[in-house]
């Protein structure tokens, strides 16, 4: 709250009325902790954003089409030299909990066909306020001078969180932007409040819209359902209403899913893979891969082209699927087939297929490949075969890759054996060689 009344102070000097919006004031009132803070300023919050940062320190990004700025926050010298030190402590501890603070002037904003990008105007803090998504949104606490605390509800949200409804403001609310049924669900689900009726008239009237939605839009907020703590309670109810269908007719969901995905576990260290690839949270790739590993990889291919998933998803799901189909290779051969079937899948995919496989061989022998069988390695190289007067080329790759399946199926087991095998390698190829030639 010091970081609030700083802010508001260099507002004052402006002559800008400012507020915090939304998550923040929604969840203040529910008693949750939040630190989901969007200032929204009657003026130009652009200014404003870029005088906290001259006084506090930090680097701004903003977008002047849309009115609004980012502060990244910084701890920097500045800081340190432009505050007394009962105001720096203060502070310090709140910036220690917040990375970024969004300014966002006050707008209006209205949707030129169904689906489309809002057009933005500014506007008053009561019409920003009706651009929002939900009843329990539009809650606004104002933060300069003398109204420091004022609470502005225009549109009954108070009242709604007190009653446990989650309530469009208009008839037009889920056309204008068909997310908005994803959201209504994950706050539905998260604070156990209900949609109210003529909501869910709305949202199942307006499902079709769906359809027109853009990949990147709901694949953002299917993002954010799972990550929810009661991700499986959301995702139930977004099945129940016909949501998951209506995005792709491939977005199964049932009891499978639900056994698997609420036991999602990240890998232990042996697995080797991380917590986060390319950017990516494992769990988020994790989860997808299971919603779709059941799939024909060309049917999971569309779902994923569908959502605009990211290349390092697309990817893992891909090999899952494949692997999946491909199961009985792994529960019948020896590990040298294994170990090359099992190359060309990538390390999450494996783990993901190591989770909801239910055939105990299958699975001993996923893990013997992550925990030995893809560490397994022949001694000889390129260098030693060519001291061999063998000529480069892809007798190399077949030489090498025949030692390394005969140590992976107990065929080799010193380096005295890799000797002798490599050989009778030789020879026979010597012998191959001869025979063409006089063929």
């Amino acid at each position: 709250m010091t970081l609030l009344k700083a802010i508001a102070n260099i507002a004052k000097e402006q002559g800008s009325a400012i507020y915090i919006v939304g998550g923040f004031v929604r969840d203040l009132l529910l008693n949750r902790p939040s630190l989901d803070f969007d200032i929204v300023v009657e003026g130009d919050a652009i200014k404003l954003a870029l005088a906290v940062k001259a006084k506090y320190g930090g680097r701004i990004t903003s977008h002047k089409q849309f009115g609004t700025a980012k502060w990244f926050l910084d701890l920097s010298s500045e800081f340190n030299q432009n505050n007394n030190k009962s105001e720096n402590n203060s502070l310090a501890t709140e910036f220690e909990l917040l990375t970024t603070l969004d300014f966002i002037t006050a707008r209006r904003e209205f949707y030129k066909h169904p689906t489309a990008l809002p057009t933005v105007e500014s506007g008053s803090i009561k019409l920003d306020l009706h651009r929002r998504d939900f009843t329990i949104n539009t809650l606004a606490i104002r933060l300069d001078g003398q109204h420091f605390g004022d609470l502005h509800d225009y549109w009954g949200g108070y009242n709604d969180l007190r009653r446990g409804l989650v309530r469009v403001l208009h008839s037009l609310s889920f056309i204008d932007d068909p997310t908005r049924m994803l959201r209504a669900v994950r706050y539905e689900q998260r604070y156990g409040f209900t949609l109210g009726q003529r909501t869910h008239q709305l949202l199942i009237a307006a499902l079709p819209m769906l359809e027109r939605t853009s990949g990147d839009r709901i694949r953002h907020e299917i993002d954010k359902v799972l990550a929810e703590e009661n991700m499986i309670q959301i995702m139930d109810h977004l099945n129940e209403l016909g949501i998951l269908k209506k995005i792709h007719p491939d977005l199964n969901w049932d009891e499978w899913l639900r056994m698997h995905l609420a036991e999602i576990k990240l890998p232990p260290k042996e697995w080797d893979i991380g917590t986060n690839i390319k950017g990516k949270p494992l769990k988020n790739i994790l989860t997808y891969i299971i919603w779709l590993v059941r799939l024909p990889v060309a049917r999971a291919q569309k779902v994923a082209k569908r959502l605009r998933l990211s290349r390092v998803i697309s990817e893992n799901v891909q090999g899952a699927c494949l692997l999946w189909e491909d199961l009985t290779i792994i529960k019948d051969k020896k590990p040298s087939i294994c170990t090359s079937r099992l190359d060309k899948t990538p390390l999450p995919a494996i783990y993901a297929v190591f989770c909801v496989c239910e055939n105990k061989i299958i699975r001993s022998k996923l893990l013997a490949y992550i925990t030995k069988w893809r560490h397994v390695t022949q001694i000889t190289n390129g260098f030693d075969l060519k001291k061999r007067n063998l000529q480069p080329g892809p007798i190399y790759k077949k030489i090498l890759s025949q030692l390394r399946d005969a140590w992976l199926d107990g065929e080799i087991l010193t380096p005295e054996d890799e000797t002798e095998y490599l050989n009778d390698l030789i020879y026979k190829i010597s012998e191959e060689n001869t025979n063409e030639t006089f063929s």
